[in-house]
Formats: C-alpha cells, sequence, structure tokens
C-alpha cells in the first residue's frame, strides 16, 4: 500500500493535516480551492511556493502561504501582498486574510525539491547533476532518507525511461514516518519529464496537531519565522 498511495494522503488524520478546512458545498469550494491555489502559483514567481493553505470561516477566508522567498511575496511595505489580497477578493467575492510563513530549510521541502529541478531541467542542466546535489543538500541538512524519481526524454532520448535516485531510508509503509512528497512536472524542449520527490524527515511519536494553521504557529515556536498581513480596518 505504501508504494502505490500518495504518503501525505495516506497519513491524512494521523500525522498530517488537510490542506483545505472546510465543510459543505464541496463541489464549489473544491472548485474555488482550485483557481485561488491555480492563481496564487501563476501570480508568485515561479519556484518559490511551498504549499498553499486554505481555511473557511463564516466570515472571511484564511490563506496560509508558505514559501522559501517570503520579501517577494510581501513586496516592499506589503504592497504586493495587499494588491494580491485584492486580487483574491475579486476571485472569490469574500473577505482574505493572507498568511505568509517561511520555509527556513528548503532542502527538506518536497515541493521547492522538486520545483527547483524542474526549473534546472528547464535550463538545460544535466538531470543527474541536478539530482545529485539536491539529494546531497537534504542528507547535508539531516534527512534520514530522500528518493527522486525522473521519467521521460532524459536528454533528449529517442525513447523515454525512467530512473530513480535514492540515498538514506524511506519508510512508506510506517504510518509515524513523516515523509514528504511532491509530484511536478517540467516542459522541456524534448517533451514533459514528470519528477518525484519523497522526503524522509524522522518519525512523529505522540499526539500532533492536524490543523495546518495550528501545526504551523507551533513551527514558529521551534524558529520558524511567520509573516502576517490583516487587512487594515
Amino acid at each position: 500500500m505504501g508504494q502505490k498511495t500518495n504518503p501525505i494522503v495516506n497519513r491524512l488524520g494521523i500525522i498530517t493535516g488537510w490542506q483545505s478546512s472546510w465543510c459543505n458545498n464541496y463541489k464549489y469550494r473544491i472548485q474555488e480551492d482550485f483557481k485561488v491555489r491555480r492563481y496564487i502559483e501563476a501570480r508568485l514567481p515561479k519556484g518559490i511556493v511551498s504549499r498553499i493553505f486554505i481555511e473557511r470561516t463564516l466570515k472571511f477566508i484564511t490563506i496560509t502561504i508558505r514559501t522559501s522567498r517570503p520579501a517577494l511575496v510581501i513586496g516592499k511595505g506589503g504592497d504586493e501582498v495587499d494588491t494580491l489580497r485584492k486580487e483574491l477578493k475579486k476571485l472569490t467575492k469574500k473577505e482574505i486574510q493572507i498568511n505568509i510563513s517561511e520555509v527556513k530549510r528548503p532542502e527538506l521541502d518536497a515541493p521547492l525539491v522538486a520545483k527547483g529541478l524542474v526549473r534546472q531541467l528547464e535550463n538545460r542542466i544535466s538531470y543527474k547533476k541536478a539530482i545529485k546535489l539536491s539529494i546531497l543538500s537534504a542528507i547535508r541538512m539531516n534527512a534520514q532518507g530522500i528518493k527522486i524519481q525522473i521519467s521521460g526524454r532524459l536528454n533528449g532520448s529517442e525513447m523515454g525511461r525512467c530512473e530513480s535516485y535514492k540515498e538514506g531510508r524511506i519508510s512508506l509503509g510506517t504510518f509515524r514516518a513523516d515523509v514528504d512528497y511532491h509530484m511536478t512536472v517540467a516542459h522541456t524542449v524534448y517533451g514533459s519529464i514528470g519528477i518525484k520527490v519523497w522526503i524522509m524527515k524522522g518519525e512523529v511519536y505522540g499526539k500532533r496537531e492536524l490543523s495546518p494553521l495550528l501545526g504551523i504557529q507551533q513551527k514558529k515556536k521551534r524558529n520558524y519565522t511567520r509573516y502576517t498581513h490583516r487587512k487594515n480596518k
């Protein structure tokens, strides 16, 4: 089972929380969440957004953006994030509150590692060199294990193939294992190349807060920097 399912989805409710917190009107809210996430990723500089958490209340929507470059998202004097809030308000027709959370160690964040590989492959850098540097950076930051799988027309070969590179251990069948995962696609001149990244950060013992916003607040106590922009009343 661990080899066939998304590691994050497989641990929902155990050590991993949902990236969207709401109930009722599933059809319309799923569509709205998709539009919000797609708009934010297209609006912000490419490759700096890790994950987007959405939480709805009766009065407004709280959007938490995890990024490795918070200064680019916030802008000078908060102008960029204020503009983003107004644009999202027009898109959703609801009050928006935006929180910015910094990823202190992007080498251990699977979405950022995968997007970094996409950027390098699209710039025609050797995929073997890019993957080995990513693995070395993760191991240097005390990751217990990392696995990268890449498939497609590698180096422009006529026949597509799939290659995997692994260092350390990846316990996909252990529910308490904190495994980060992301899948993305690099659009190169040879065609599309799929990239999957697994990063194991350790094992979680005891009870863990599953709410994404509360989880980020707990990380703040562990020397995580959080930038918050609220609407002036």
